[in-house]
């Protein structure tokens, strides 16, 4: 896996979990959607709690699947950020921080450090070489 694909890796599992969020979040407005029938005649409502229950044990083992991915970002991003600290150059660092810890947009990592975005990709290619070395080193360990 190269630098990039590395570095790449917390981005799209924080990806995945928004997604998951929009689907826990989607589940949840499901349980909560409870009618009431006002009149006089009732009505069995048995198929509508399995229902209800159905959904419930759906939202549940999504937000279980969610705290999970949550896990797996936080070990990702610590480990990421473990690589990234070992990079000497104090700019490079920076760049590698706000783009995949802060997942930051190229235009805004530039206006941060006031510098061009040209200036801001030609340091981040340079950074990612020293990642490359990096984790070429950890692999020939």
């Amino acid at each position: 896996m190269n630098a990039k694909d590395y570095l790449g890796q917390a981005y799209r599992l924080d990806q995945r979990i928004t997604s998951k969020l929009q689907q826990v979040e989607s589940l949840r407005s499901l349980t909560e959607r409870v009618t009431v029938a006002y009149g006089g005649e009732v009505v069995s409502h048995s198929r509508n709690l399995t229902s209800l229950q159905d959904t419930i044990v759906r939202l549940m083992e999504a937000e279980e699947e969610l705290n999970q991915e949550i896990d797996k970002l936080v070990d990702l991003k610590i480990e990421i950020s473990n690589i990234i600290s070992e990079v000497r150059n104090e700019s490079y660092r920076l760049i590698l921080e706000k783009r995949y810890l802060c997942f930051l947009p190229w235009d805004k990592i530039a206006a941060d450090l006031n510098i061009s975005r040209r200036w801001v990709l030609i340091q981040h290619d340079r950074a990612v070489n020293v990642v490359d070395r990096l984790i070429s080193k950890r692999s020939v360990s």
